[in-house]
């Protein structure tokens, strides 16, 4: 048996070199600055062998130097290492040909870099489909690196671990959609036989930044949208701000006298917050820190980019990518399809980096995680959150993306299968997403010129693109670790007395800087008499929350609808619901929560929302939006193994980031204990 392993791990090596070797052969001939045989010419027999001994010392060099050369440059940001792989691996190729025996091949610096690139695709292609085919090496190879990485960690405990994969931005309803239509067989399959799916209700606030923290973190209060004013300090908070992120972070810490859901040898990958985790990469609110031992997330970095191959394959898809989106976007315009955002400027770069590049890096990092035996790995993945903002979350590009998540989870589940202990795997997402055209589109003004118009200042003739922040663009400024400002002077008003006006999909927040404290309705209404019948009265606004002198707290809505929030129910259509009445169960808790926190800003807007169609309106160009109240960005889902106990009991909802906190806490805590035994292959794993 083991004579055959041997016979078959020969053959594969030789293959991969004569594929190599007709590689070098081939793009001799079409690249006239690559040269295999002297000036004078050679025998064909002579230059076949120059090249397969170019080709033998490149793949020597390849496994040998690039690990080293990758361990000297982890400090060196993601992206950038990203580039700088063609450059080291186009210096092993020119070293390779140098030290050649036959002394006749050449390459300009400049060719050398597209060889190396291109032997290293079909080097990896050509091993990885013929590994395919090998189940059994398949598994040596991942047993190898599993006992690599093992070797500088005490043995991991017998119980199981746990891993938590954020799917960003997907809704109970396009996931359950998605596996209905056959587009994520790995998650059918689960739903099959080990799992079990459950819808939970978001804050009033339905974006990653509270939802993350409060999942992290045990706690997302004060945190009433993903950016909002807040007038002591005279500052816009950001939840994809570093800054902004790590103060989130702080606080929550402070709140709860807890470090956070990871602190137990836990990992955190690709998300705002770090759980208090000591592994970490791509985790935003580390970004503005020095980089030192503490938080240089040198696992994953290493995994990944330790193979040359990868990165090749991960750049080539990334530019595959950027040409997919520019013709996706182009034949939407030419369809004229409606509705659409505009999809220029950095955005195909923005997409690709989150579709590809932080998928690879995040899931390269997870299997690390896995296979060293990390107790609770928890890894955000964007990709869908950010393809949906732009083309619709049920759009064929977004359904594109479920498919390659969905291949991504599969190739975690194949790493788990390896992983010296046992792994539950628990797939959730922070929110969904709701479709409609934005606020500017249908009415051709923005919420800040509405807001203008009812306080009686003058208003451009040509309203402004708003801006529109996601959580791809926070991942890039991560890997680049430059932590730029989103927004910050933007948002600043040009004179003190002028409104700042901020939005959060179809969440919009209203404040005045020169007003120290939170503004009532009665000064609201002395002020700016118009202002808040103006919003109120507007087709595409569905109620404002505002403070009231009399009664605390008021929701209000066109008509001169007006009620106290202590007289909400809660229950569409049952009671004094009024404007709240459309946006079902749950919404009038979530305001109240909402108009409890210290940084609720002076107007809350939230946009018109249809029952039917379930279409909001957007204060920001997107047309996938979430932020607020409305449709399936409050409906995500938790997707957990049968072998746990179930997040909530029969005929109960799951309500809250901080809620579903509390089910992972006990998820980890049941795995500590004996009561939850180990299958016998779990065991022996172990």
């Amino acid at each position: 048996m083991r004579w055959r392993r041997v016979v078959s791990q020969v053959g594969r090596s030789i293959t991969v070199w004569a594929v190599s070797t007709v590689t070098m052969l081939v793009l001799a001939g079409l690249l006239p600055d690559f040269q295999l045989q002297s000036a004078d010419g050679d025998s064909a027999t002579r230059i076949a062998m120059t090249a397969a001994l170019g080709a033998g010392a490149f793949g020597v060099l390849s496994a040998v130097v690039w690990p080293l050369l990758v361990r000297l440059l982890l400090l060196v940001p993601a992206l950038v290492l990203g580039l700088l792989v063609f450059f080291l691996n186009g210096s092993l190729l020119l070293v390779a040909l140098r030290i050649n025996p036959s002394g006749q091949s050449e390459a300009a610096p400049e060719t050398a870099v597209i060889v190396a690139a291109v032997m290293s695709a079909v080097a990896s292609a050509t091993g990885g489909a013929l590994a395919v085919r090998d189940d059994d090496a398949y598994r040596r190879r991942l047993s190898r690196l599993a006992i690599r990485r093992r070797r500088s960690r005490p043995p991991c405990a017998a119980t199981p671990g746990t891993v938590f994969l954020q799917l960003d931005g997907v809704g109970h309803d396009v996931l359950t959609a998605a596996v209905a239509k056959g587009l994520m067989p790995t998650v059918a399959g689960w739903l099959d036989a080990t799992h079990r799916l459950t819808p939970w209700r978001t804050d009033w606030s339905s974006q990653t930044g509270a939802s993350q923290l409060g999942i992290l973190h045990g706690s997302n209060f004060d945190v009433p949208a993903f950016r909002w004013y807040e007038k002591e300090h005279r500052e816009v908070m950001v939840c994809n701000r570093p800054t902004s992120a790590a103060e989130l972070q702080r606080r929550a810490i402070g709140r709860t006298a807890d470090g956070g859901l990871l602190t137990l040898d836990g990992a955190s990958r690709g998300n705002l917050f770090s759980g208090g985790a000591d592994e970490q990469a791509l985790v935003l609110s580390i970004a503005t820190r020095r980089r030192g031992r503490e938080n240089r997330s040198r696992a994953g970095y290493f995994a990944y980019f330790a193979d040359p191959a990868n990165a090749v394959r991960t750049a080539l898809s990334f530019f595959a990518e950027v040409a997919r989106e520019i013709g996706q976007s182009t034949a939407a315009r030419l369809r004229r399809q409606r509705p659409r955002v505009g999809r220029g400027g950095l955005y195909p770069f923005v997409r690709a980096f989150a579709t590809v590049v932080e998928r690879d890096v995040v899931v390269a990092a997870v299997m690390g995680d896995l296979l060293v035996g990390r107790s609770a790995v928890y890894a955000d993945l964007v990709a869908y959150d950010e393809v949906a903002h732009h083309s619709g979350p049920h759009s064929r590009d977004a359904e594109k993306v479920l498919q390659r998540l969905d291949r991504a989870l599969a190739l975690i589940e194949k790493a788990a299968e390896h992983a010296p202990r046992q792994y539950r795997i628990v797939v959730l997402s922070d929110h969904g997403q709701s479709p409609g055209e934005t606020f500017r589109t249908r009415y051709g003004l923005t919420l800040g010129d509405l807001v203008r118009a009812g306080c009686g200042l003058p208003v451009p003739r040509r309203a402004e693109h708003t801006h529109s922040g996601t959580e791809a663009r926070a991942a890039v400024r991560a890997a680049l670790r430059r932590p730029v400002e989103e927004g910050g002077e933007k948002h600043r008003p040009t004179r003190h007395s002028e409104p700042v006006v901020l939005a959060s999909g179809n969440l919009g927040l209203i404040s005045f800087p020169d007003v120290p404290h939170r503004m009532t309705k009665e000064e609201l209404d002395a002020r700016h008499p118009a202002l808040l019948t103006t919003l109120a009265n507007h087709p595409g606004v569905g109620f404002l929350l505002v403070r009231s002198e009399e009664h605390g707290g008021v929701v209000l809505g066109a008509y001169g609808a007006e009620i106290p929030l202590g007289r909400l129910d809660g229950a569409a259509g049952h009671g004094p619901a009024g404007p709240l009445a459309v946006f079902g169960a749950g919404a009038a808790d979530a305001v109240r929560r909402t108009h409890s926190f210290p940084h609720t800003a002076d107007i809350m807007v939230n946009s018109w929302y249809d029952p039917e169609s379930g279409e909001v309106l957007a204060f920001e160009e997107q047309i996938g939006s979430h932020g607020g109240l409305g449709g399936a960005q409050g409906r995500p889902f938790l997707l957990s193994p049968v072998c746990v106990s179930a997040p909530v009991g029969t005929g109960e909802e799951l309500v809250g980031a901080e809620a579903v906190h509390r089910v992972l806490r006990r998820w980890l805590r049941e795995a500590d204990g004996p009561q939850v035994p180990l299958s016998a292959e779990g065991e022996r794993a172990a």
